[in-house]
């Protein structure tokens, strides 16, 4: 038997349709495959919409920077979601504890599993482990896995952006200067700048 690791992989799932939006259901179910969901969902015309209302939700957690309002909100959405947990053993992954009804919609799992992963998540590793991307003008949702805790971008990109900002706020940025020219030295070749 084993738990399942709702906290990690469910708030990176979430993350990740945050970030990138499905443009259909299907896209939606992928995602679900591409972060261990393995169950069959039953398919229902207003499937893509109710998941943008659950992610549209999650934001609101991600948004709140208070830990006592973030607790509120997964409360909340962890009661909206309100199952007893019960040992499941299907596709064959083992027994494992579920968090919601068996035959939920998708909408209704992801929430559940959404909901229970960061409730699982902020408790065992801090509450100030989610935020949105610290490179504006980006907004993409941070999920902080690291050990140190103190993520704070989304990505090697908007690390880099972030600290070209803050070197050249600091007066880093290369000054403008005439004509560049190479004059031969002793030593081999010298910069030469008609600024000089």
């Amino acid at each position: 038997m084993h738990l399942n690791p709702y906290g990690e992989y469910a708030v990176l799932m979430a993350a990740s349709l945050a970030n990138d939006w499905p443009r259909d259901r299907a896209g939606i179910e992928q995602r679900t495959r591409e972060f261990g969901m393995s169950m069959a969902f039953g398919q229902h015309p207003a499937d893509h919409t109710r998941t943008k209302a659950v992610i549209d939700d999650w934001l609101r957690v991600v948004d709140a920077e208070d830990p006592a309002v973030r607790a509120r909100l997964l409360n909340q959405q962890m009661a909206a979601a309100a199952a007893y947990p019960r040992l499941t053993d299907h596709d064959d992954e083992g027994w494992h504890l579920h968090y919601r009804d068996e035959n939920d919609a998708l909408p209704d799992v992801l929430r559940a599993v959404i909901s229970v992963g960061t409730a699982l998540h902020l408790s065992e590793r801090g509450m100030h482990r989610l935020r949105r991307c610290a490179a504006e003008p980006c907004t993409a949702v941070v999920v902080d896995v690291t050990r140190n805790g103190r993520q704070r971008y989304c990505s090697v990109r908007c690390a880099n952006r972030a600290a070209v900002r803050r070197h050249r706020a600091q007066g880093g940025e290369v000054a403008k200067v005439g004509p560049v020219g190479l004059e031969p030295t002793t030593r081999g070749l010298k910069v030469r700048c008609s600024a000089n």
